[in-house]
C-alpha cells in the first residue's frame, strides 16, 4: 500500500516541479493568439475553458487504455509502478505537452502535417501510414471494449450489434459536428465520470486496506514473461502513449492561452498516470 501511494504522490509532485520546468523550457508566451482565436471558424477552432479541454483530453487519450494496460501490466508486479511513474513524469506528460503545444504554435496541425513542416513531404506519408493503422486499431479498441460493457451492464437485453451501430452514430456525429456541439457538451460528463470512477475505486483500496504488494523488481508473471521489453509494451496508456499525439491537437485548436497548456496537455497525462496505477 506504500508504494501505491507514494507513486500517485510522486505523479502529483511531478506535476508541480518537472512539468513547470518543462514549460519553462518551452517558454510560454501569454500574450501570443492562439489557433482558437487566430483561426476561429466556428468548427474546429472554437475558444473552451480549461475545465472542458481538460477534461475532453483526459477523455481523448485515456478512455479503456490506462484500464486494461495496468491489469495486464499487474501480472508483473509492483515493478510495474516504477515504469508508470517514471515514464508518465519525464516521458509521456512531455510528449502530450509538447505535442500540444507545437501544435498550437503550428496553427493547431496535426501530427502528419507537423510532420511535413519539420521532417519533410516523406515522413508525412510515413506518419500518416502509421496513424491510420494506429487509429484503426484503438478505434476497434475503443468501439469493442464500450459495447461489450454497456452489453453486459444491459444484461444482454439490448443486441450488441445495436450498441455498436449506436456508438458509431455518437463517433460519425461527433466528428462532424462543430467541436463545441458534442464533444464540448458530453465529453467534459464522460471525463467527469471517468474521474469520480477512479477516486472511488482509490478510495475503496485505501479504506479496505487492499493487500497490494510493496515495491520489489521480482517477476510476479505466472508464465515467467520477461519484465524488459514486455511491460513497456503491455503498459502504454498510462506511462508513454504514441497514440496521444493523434489526439492532442483537437484541443489544441480550442485552447484559449498558451499558459493553459501544462494543465491540460501535461496535467491530464499525469492524470491519466494516477487512474492507471489505481
Amino acid at each position: 500500500m506504500y508504494t501505491f501511494l507514494a507513486g500517485i504522490a510522486l505523479l502529483i509532485v511531478g506535476y508541480f516541479t518537472y512539468g513547470k520546468f518543462v514549460e519553462k523550457m518551452f517558454g510560454v508566451k501569454e500574450e501570443r493568439p492562439t489557433p482558437a482565436y487566430v483561426n476561429a471558424d466556428s468548427v474546429d477552432y472554437v475558444p473552451m475553458s480549461t475545465k472542458k479541454n481538460s477534461l475532453i483530453q483526459l477523455l481523448n487519450i485515456a478512455g479503456t487504455g490506462p484500464i486494461f494496460g495496468p491489469i495486464m501490466g499487474a501480472l508483473y508486479g509492483p515493478v510495474a509502478f516504477i515504469w508508470i511513474v517514471v515514464g508518465c513524469i519525464f516521458a509521456g506528460a512531455v510528449h502530450d505537452y509538447l505535442t500540444g503545444m507545437i501544435s498550437i504554435r503550428n496553427r493547431g496541425a496535426h501530427l502528419p502535417e507537423l510532420a511535413s513542416r519539420f521532417l519533410g513531404k516523406v515522413m508525412k506519408h510515413v506518419v500518416n501510414a502509421f496513424a491510420v493503422l494506429l487509429l484503426l486499431l484503438v478505434g476497434t479498441v475503443f468501439v469493442s471494449t464500450p459495447s461489450s460493457l454497456l452489453y453486459v451492464v444491459m444484461d444482454g437485453k439490448v443486441a450488441l450489434t445495436v450498441i455498436i451501430v449506436v456508438i458509431f452514430a455518437y463517433y460519425i456525429l461527433a466528428t462532424l459536428l462543430p467541436v463545441d456541439k458534442i464533444i464540448g457538451r458530453l465529453y467534459p460528463y464522460f471525463g467527469a465520470l471517468l474521474l469520480i470512477s477512479a477516486l472511488g475505486v482509490g478510495i475503496s483500496l485505501v479504506v479496505t486496506d487492499a493487500p497490494i504488494p510493496e515495491l520489489t523488481l521480482e517477476n510476479f508473471h505466472p508464465d515467467n514473461a520477461p519484465i524488459l521489453p514486455l511491460l513497456f509494451f503491455t503498459i502504454s496508456c498510462g506511462a508513454l502513449s504514441g497514440f496521444h499525439a493523434t489526439q492532442t491537437p483537437i484541443i489544441s485548436r480550442t485552447t484559449k492561452n498558451e499558459k493553459e497548456g501544462r494543465k491540460i496537455f501535461y496535467g491530464m497525462m499525469i492524470t491519466e498516470g494516477i487512474i492507471a496505477m489505481i
